[in-house]
């Protein structure tokens, strides 16, 4: 078996992105078809089973951010990593709680469909709970630097901008 990436977070981060990306669809589709009856209502558990792959996903993102934490805060300001962590903290809370809720869309009448309905609102919060920590660990790759806490040489300076074309060269200074 190969070794795991070094490190592992970057491979790992991006299932509850996918995840949480689909479930709202997967829940107002299954909500859609129970409720024109052309999915048995049993179909739910498939919802309840993705809001649990998103939470579980997000967990192991979150860990997996926590091992590397410590490196990453020798190159980027320790208050931008916290950020993002206490961002991923609460998606998992939110992945979590939406799990609880989707569990009570198995129940049936009244309680049931309010705990589906609930569901596709609460997907929707947890997207943008991703969307927002996905944003802030971005900027801390490419804004801010935090791959470089993985590099054996520190990075080369930027390449100079290319040079203007020669004004002898056809087409060059010239309009379309």
């Amino acid at each position: 078996m190969p070794p795991l990436p070094d490190p592992l977070h970057p491979v790992v981060v991006h299932f509850p992105i996918v995840f949480a990306a689909l479930l709202p669809w997967l829940a107002l589709g299954v909500l859609w078809g129970t409720a024109r009856g052309w999915l048995p209502g049993r179909t739910w558990a498939f919802v309840v089973l993705a809001a649990a792959l998103v939470a579980g996903a997000g967990w192991m993102a979150e860990e997996t951010g926590e091992d590397q934490q410590k490196r990453v805060e020798k190159v980027v300001a320790k208050e931008l990593v916290e950020r993002h962590a206490e961002r991923a903290e609460r998606f998992v809370d939110l992945a979590a709680l939406t799990v609880l809720v989707a569990g009570a869309g198995l129940l049936g009448g009244r309680v049931g469909r309010a705990a589906r309905v609930a569901t596709v609102l609460a997907s929707l919060v947890v997207l943008a709970a991703m969307v927002l920590t996905g944003k802030s660990g971005g900027e801390l790759v490419y804004k801010h630097g935090a791959a470089n806490a993985y590099l054996s040489t520190p990075p080369s300076p930027v390449s100079p901008p290319l040079a203007a074309p020669s004004p002898d060269l056809p087409g060059a200074g010239h309009g379309p």
